[in-house]
């Protein structure tokens, strides 16, 4: 039997993937549990509201039951959590897990393309990578995804979608593709190595502010985050531009939440039929006027930062509605050493806001092609910038 997989530390999940950028499902657990926390307080409540249907033993059991039978179990598996109702609920085999847990230190290797579910459940590409393979080969936002490696994926979670395009440098991978007007295409794809730059980037601007923008809540985001606004002078007034960003870790989330807030609640979350609290470091350097940035692609571990920053005062919100990615799953690793990823209920804000489907309003609406023009008056009017 092959040994299990090492369970990655727990994500908050990305709305869709970033199969060019980067993709998490809201993974909570083991990690939160074993350390970090700064203010985690659990207490007994109902059953988690928008928890799984599926449970592990039920995983496990259809598992070793396939497994008995010369089956593969993997696929046992995966024919119970399509069942669940849930669309984050994914398997993974070993090496498919391997290739998409890779996205959370940044690097991977992949076509380009990053997908999201449109109003209608249509699997769509999101955005193409310039320069990368899906780019090259002509590849267009809106494009909507049909088949990858010859598996259908309608129905599909974006992760499960993700990790069947993503795989080791220099391999193929089959697409098909339908635009709009019907036209149908079928293209091979070459991965190469992706995501190799930097997650969180600062740019100074004129007046003295300055955005600092956060691709995706990868490993040792949030520190960067915190050493980014740190190195800046004293009030400095930020726009913390999240747009695109998919989400991932959630206690990266909450590290990087507490660069802005001193301490208290970044979100709530249900685990295992217990109300958990994520609390934000304490220490915050940024005192300055803020702006947080965002749109349709802001997901999960983003959308948990940009609540936490809006309920509790501490910034304006300018954009368009973010994604709408508000229950947190949890990997478990089964006995043949694949990974499922169950949800296990649902986060919510400061305030008590869900966000799943409905996703975060921003404060002051503003264009894609005027929105960061937008956030520096909206910034200009909060404060002078240092």
């Amino acid at each position: 039997m092959p040994e299990s997989p090492r369970v990655p530390r727990p994500r908050a999940g990305q709305g869709f993937p970033l199969a060019a950028p980067l993709l998490l499902a809201a993974v909570l657990a083991a990690g939160l549990r074993g350390g970090w926390l700064p203010s985690c307080e659990a207490q007994q409540t109902r059953a988690p509201e928008g928890a799984s249907a599926v449970s592990g033993a039920r995983l496990d059991g259809a598992v070793r039951s396939a497994l008995a039978r010369g089956r593969s179990g993997t696929e046992a598996a995966r024919a119970l959590v399509s069942r669940s109702g849930h669309r984050w609920d994914a398997v993974y085999g070993p090496s498919a897990y391997a290739a998409w847990s890779e996205g959370l230190t940044g690097a991977y290797a992949g076509v380009g393309l990053a997908l999201a579910h449109d109003a209608d459940g249509v699997l769509r590409v999101s955005r193409v990578r310039p320069g990368a393979p899906a780019a090259r080969a002509g590849v267009r936002t809106g494009e909507r995804l049909l088949s990858v490696g010859g598996r259908d994926v309608a129905g599909l979670p974006v992760t499960r979608t993700v990790g069947l395009l993503r795989g080791g440098p220099g391999t193929r991978v089959a697409v098909r593709l339908v635009r709009d007007d019907g036209t149908e295409r079928r293209l091979v794809l070459t991965r190469v190595r992706l995501g190799d730059g930097p997650v969180v980037s600062v740019e100074r601007y004129g007046d003295g502010g300055a955005r600092v923008r956060v691709r995706a809540f990868t490993r040792g985001a949030g520190e960067r985050v915190r050493a980014v606004v740190a190195a800046l002078p004293p009030r400095t007034a930020v726009v913390l531009d999240l747009r695109g960003n998919p989400g991932g870790l959630l206690d990266e989330a909450a590290r990087a939440a507490g660069a802005f807030l001193d301490g208290g609640v970044v979100a709530t979350y249900e685990d295992g039929g217990s109300r958990r609290v994520l609390g934000a470091p304490r220490g915050a350097a940024g005192t300055g006027p803020l702006v947080v940035l965002v749109d349709g692609g802001t997901a999960s571990a983003a959308e948990v930062v940009t609540g936490a920053l809006q309920d509790r005062g501490r910034a304006v919100v300018v954009g368009e509605p973010t994604f709408g990615k508000g229950t947190v799953q949890v990997p478990r690793a089964l006995p043949d050493g694949s990974v499922a990823e169950l949800t296990v209920g649902r986060w919510r804000t400061p305030a008590g806001r869900g966000v799943e489907g409905a996703g975060l309003a921003p404060d002051v609406s503003a264009a894609p092609g005027t929105a960061e023009a937008r956030a520096r008056e909206v910034l200009t009017g909060l404060g002078t910038p240092s």
